[in-house]
């Protein structure tokens, strides 16, 4: 039996950090009734397509039942209500304030639903004067710090290659989630969360705050280095580039070993990770020395069998496409309505050795009315 067995979710989000969080709930086992408007979620109509269907839309919405429902119609709002009351957890991403007056806020909701947990998914957060500005991921990312340290010394902000802001609150809201059912075991009632993109990614920063808060220094970009430890990037080899991460002067010592320079171990401008970045040109012209020399398999190779931290700058199908992500079942087949099967990603924890997943991939729009409708015993309402 899965974690989340028998657990119920109402999910009004849409877009990805919230269709996210519900598709982690999925895998683990809890029900997902998502909640479309009658175009569908967003999502449905961004590429890339494969026979019409998103991509996008059906990586992040797998194991979830589809409910068309208009809100501005009252007795789909009501039959919106009706489900909220059956549920034990509510998702919801509107700009903050619309769920209320909508009649779907979480004081209303939960007056009729005590044990409800009601989850808020927004960029700003429910509360605060940023509340009402509108926030996509990169506005996020812009505003909070990681743009600011992220790119090539010298160089212009730059964001991350993924939507990152939304992914991690649609992580932090699935976490809470857990944790208030959890909590709703021992008092019987539910909770309501609030879960803002901008502190989600602020709180991730960790290298950022020890500098600003500890150091009140402002981190610098500095391309593909660390800021405060030394090697710690990328360096070339004569086909490419290769990683190396070394954090302690045990580390360095066996790379200076290995790359034909021992010496380097007891030179004072490497003697520590400080002293290593403040004369990080002349670390990397020591370690390029010898790693341009080889093929990037064979420094990995070598440095791999000295126990030093090293990989070869994979892209994503390679990082699909070999023998330790199949031993792992990084990707799945799940059965889907118009394609048949649909490759997926699914959460990437394993309980006793296994690793829950959705049973089946996302859903035809509105395709499970019926079927929703009578499992809550409200056949009356089709």
């Amino acid at each position: 039996m899965k974690p989340l067995h028998g657990v119920k979710v109402l999910d009004l989000s849409r877009v990805l950090a919230g269709p996210y969080c519900t598709a982690l709930l999925a895998d683990l086992g809890a029900e997902i009734i998502k909640l479309e408007p009658p175009a569908g979620d967003d999502y449905r109509h961004i590429g890339p397509f494969r026979d019409g269907e998103s991509a996008l839309f059906t990586l992040n919405n797998r194991g979830k039942k589809s409910l068309v429902l208009d809100l501005k119609k009252p007795e789909d709002l009501e039959l919106a209500r009706d489900l909220a009351a059956r549920v034990d957890v509510l998702v919801e991403n509107f700009r903050p304030g619309v769920a209320a007056r909508l009649g779907l806020g979480p004081d209303e909701l939960r007056a009729a639903n005590p044990r409800l947990v009601y989850c808020s998914i927004s960029g700003f957060g429910q509360k605060g004067p940023f509340r009402d500005l509108p926030a996509y991921d990169l506005v996020v990312q812009a505003m909070s710090g990681l743009m600011a340290a992220t790119g090539e010394e010298g160089g212009a902000p730059l964001k991350a290659g993924e939507s990152i802001a939304d992914l991690i609150a649609g992580l932090f809201a699935s976490w809470a989630i857990m944790a208030a059912l959890v909590g709703r075991n021992a008092t019987g009632q539910g909770a309501t969360l609030d879960v803002a993109m901008y502190d989600a990614l602020f709180s991730m920063l960790t290298t950022s705050h020890a500098l600003h808060l500890y150091a009140g220094a402002l981190p610098q970009r500095v391309g593909n280095r660390h800021p405060l430890s030394t090697p710690f990037g990328c360096f070339s080899t004569s086909d490419g580039q290769v990683v190396i991460a070394v954090l302690n002067g045990r580390q360095f010592a066996t790379l200076a070993a290995l790359v034909g320079a021992p010496e380097a171990a007891n030179d004072p401008r490497f003697a520590s990770d400080e002293s290593r970045t403040a004369n990080e040109p002349a670390v990397k012209a020591l370690i390029e020395n010898w790693s341009a020399r080889l093929t990037a398999d064979e420094a990995v190779a070598a440095l791999s069998a000295a126990g030093l931290p090293a990989a070869p700058i994979w892209d994503i199908a390679q990082a699909a496409a070999n023998d330790h992500a199949a031993a792992r079942g990084l990707v799945s087949h799940l059965p889907h309505p118009v394609l048949g099967t649909a490759p997926t990603v699914g959460q990437p924890v394993r309980f006793d050795g296994e690793k829950p997943l959705a049973a089946t991939s996302a859903p035809r729009l509105g395709g499970d009315l019926e079927t929703i409708l009578r499992e809550f015993g409200l056949e009356a309402r089709a």
